[in-house]
């Protein structure tokens, strides 16, 4: 099974209108009663300037309340925040540096607290941003993650990348969902594991690879346990429906071959998995002009 799209890429009148019928206007987040729609988005966009003109698109198109980006490639100082706030993002923070990882936060809810930046394995890299918002009566933390790929052989011994892959998942299991009282928590990013066996396209032939070897697959699900953490994607959509965030730039034709992985995840505290609504992967958007090889994925609630 594809992603939310399905066959519909077969059709593309019939998917047009389900894209259409997906969007939900800035003036629709309330819902009857008391209760509000909130969603967040997850994107690794491979360079936010090289891409701005795609996120421009899906913010657009698709109006989550929140955005994370993943592998900005950018310093704080030259981010392209212009575009962002003539869309009413007027609330933006960031931990990038030159050519390399990066991660933003974008949001047009106001973001109510200092933002902790944390340096996993304290080797400078920019991979973590949280900040907190509020929404439908919740204080609500949100981190924003970009793990590691951890390069190509899977063996620490003798690829230093792969040890701090595995390094920066262990640390990560000091961070619990409910470790603020009073706060709901929400944890998202390019995690660069595809933990499920029906979350890569082959599960047997890649035991081997990076991204879906046991010690990662295992020691990602011990974060979740460790943390109180659930699965947004795949409480919404079990086993063993295949569910790919990502699809290599290798393969000629990326949508024929189906070779995907799901690298990027959704998380929460408990309290907020329970007023999940639904769950959007993006598939279309690995078919735009210069994509990223990730596509986003959207979180909706009903608080």
């Amino acid at each position: 099974m594809r992603s939310h799209a399905f066959a519909l890429p077969l059709y593309p009148f019939v998917y047009a209108a389900f894209v259409r019928r997906q969007v939900i206007p800035p003036d629709c987040r309330m819902l009857e009663g008391s209760k509000m729609a909130l969603s967040i988005a997850t994107w690794n966009i491979n360079s936010v300037r090289l891409r701005m003109p795609l996120v421009v698109r899906f913010l657009k198109e698709w109006q989550p309340d929140v955005l994370c980006l993943q592998e900005t490639k950018c310093p704080n100082d030259q981010f392209p925040s212009a575009p962002l706030k003539n869309l009413g993002y007027r609330y933006i923070e960031m931990h990038g540096q030159k050519g390399y990882h990066g991660v933003a936060t974008i949001s047009r809810l106001p973001l109510t607290e200092l933002t902790d930046r944390r340096d996993y394995c304290g080797v400078g890299d920019a991979r973590h941003l949280s900040v907190v918002f509020d929404a439908g009566g919740r204080r609500i933390r949100l981190h924003n993650f970009y793990v590691p790929a951890g390069g190509d052989e899977p063996d620490r011994t003798i690829n230093p990348k792969f040890g701090h892959k595995l390094d920066f998942v262990e640390e990560m299991k000091l961070l619990h969902a409910e470790a603020e009282a009073g706060m709901s928590s929400v944890l998202v990013g390019d995690l660069n594991i595809a933990p499920l066996e029906h979350d890569v396209w082959s599960h047997k032939q890649l035991l081997n690879i990076v991204s879906h070897t046991p010690i990662e697959t295992e020691g990602l699900t011990a974060v979740m346990t460790a943390g109180a953490w659930v699965d947004l994607m795949r409480q919404h959509r079990p086993g063993p429906e295949k569910l790919y965030t990502w699809w290599s730039y290798r393969a000629k034709d990326w949508a024929a071959a189906d070779r995907g992985r799901r690298l990027d995840h959704i998380w929460s505290s408990a309290d907020l998995a329970r007023q999940l609504t639904c769950v959007d992967i993006l598939r279309e958007a690995r078919g735009w002009d210069r994509p990223s090889d990730h596509v986003p994925v959207i979180a909706r609630f009903e608080l």
